[in-house]
């Protein structure tokens, strides 16, 4: 097995699944008017992308615990591939919904296979190779819209979708060609011993933290510009470059904890995180213009660094041998906590306002806090 090359390969899985997560959302616009779509039909669209994704990362791990990963991620790329071509070319809504599904689907099965295979050939510093894998997430769902951005004056949205379509194919071709290791149940695999992994405490732990790690990146994905542009009156390109920052400050920090502080303990990491997060939580709550509250964004953006890699270093150390089905089982319930946070963000912000988006912001991080203890306390760390 060529470990280096699998992390190149993982590593550029999860490119192309940051690409393909900002997609649908980069060219919706150009959707809604091919299609004619009006709100409602809109939100139709865009709630099958993450149903994909989530049974994407729920299918994958039984699947490459039980036959290995590599074939499972080509045939991933390929869904991905049909995605990019059926976003681009579909002729009627009903092609699109499949092909958005599929988009997902491929998606989550590629974001949760990288993640676990990653954690496999590391022998050491999970963390910190989970932490650089993160870091090409960041670059995708970056560099997807800048791409859109410079070249749609030049050429249409469908173009430029089929000339993307080409990664899939050539980064499904070099999995292909790299050895990968071999499945972990080359017999029969006991279903009832996978179930059972649903009851472990410290797998329910880090799963409902990463059920919270995933609400509070859902709001800041989904309701920060709103908020922005509605307590500080920032125009639309305004509040997406402050979007973008919180990116950016994540990506950083990852790349720093896989590198600079590679063997810095968990412990010690997730603390210095809770520290950023709380400090940027206060700056937005406090904040007094938009240039503070962008503060705040890029602050938290950095104190949710580590939760993703340390949680599932954590997860990968324990249950090494159906690291597959773990992953999808947390991956699945924060997908889970993405996906019913931004409803109950869309009530408070119709009931309440978007005032309230900070002390939102503020519950998430207590919970965090308090399951991140559990956690350690549970793992002996």
């Amino acid at each position: 097995m060529q470990s280096k090359r699998v992390f190149i390969s993982a590593c550029l899985g999860m490119l192309l699944f940051g690409i393909g997560l900002i997609t649908l959302g980069s060219v919706a616009i150009g959707l809604q008017e091919k299609f004619h779509l009006d709100k409602i039909s809109s939100g139709t669209l865009f709630s099958i992308l993450p149903l994909g994704i989530l049974l994407g990362s729920l299918v994958f791990g039984p699947v490459c615990d039980r036959y290995g990963y590599k074939v499972f991620l080509v045939l991933s790329c390929f869904l991905m591939f049909i995605g990019f071509q059926g976003i681009a070319h579909a002729g009627t809504l009903g092609v699109l919904k499949i092909c958005v599904f599929l988009f997902g689907f491929g998606g989550g099965a590629i974001n949760g296979a990288t993640n676990a295979v990653v954690s496999d050939i590391s022998e050491s510093h999970k963390a910190a190779n989970l932490s650089l894998l993160g870091v090409f997430f960041a670059l995708g769902a970056l560099g997807m819209p800048l791409l859109l951005g410079i070249l749609n004056k030049l050429y249409s949205f469908q173009s430029i979708l089929s000339g993307v379509s080409i990664l899939p194919v050539l980064i499904g071709t070099f999995i292909l060609l790299t050895k990968y290791p071999e499945a972990k149940h080359s017999g029969q695999m006991s279903v009832r011993h996978s179930i059972k992994l649903i009851k472990e405490p410290l797998l329910l732990l880090i799963g409902f933290f990463l059920f919270c790690q995933s609400s509070f990146e859902g709001v800041i994905n989904n309701w920060t510009t709103l908020y922005l542009s509605q307590q500080w009156l920032a125009t639309e390109s305004n509040a997406l470059y402050g979007l973008s920052l919180f990116v950016v400050g994540m990506a950083v920090i990852r790349l720093l904890l896989g590198s600079v502080f590679r063997t810095t303990s968990s412990a010690r990491i997730m603390t210095v995180s809770f520290i950023m997060l709380g400090i940027g939580c206060l700056i937005i709550l406090l904040a007094g213009s938009f240039a503070h509250a962008v503060i705040g964004l890029v602050v938290c953006g950095g104190g949710l660094a580590a939760g993703f890699p340390v949680m599932l270093a954590i997860l990968g150390g324990r249950y090494a041998q159906l690291s597959g089905t773990a992953f999808g089982l947390v991956l699945t319930i924060a997908l889970f906590g993405n996906m019913m946070m931004n409803y109950g963000m869309g009530w408070i912000a119709e009931v309440f306002g978007m005032q309230y988006y900070p002390a939102v912001l503020f519950a998430l991080f207590t919970l965090m806090a308090v399951l991140s203890y559990g956690v350690f306390k549970k793992s002996n760390i």
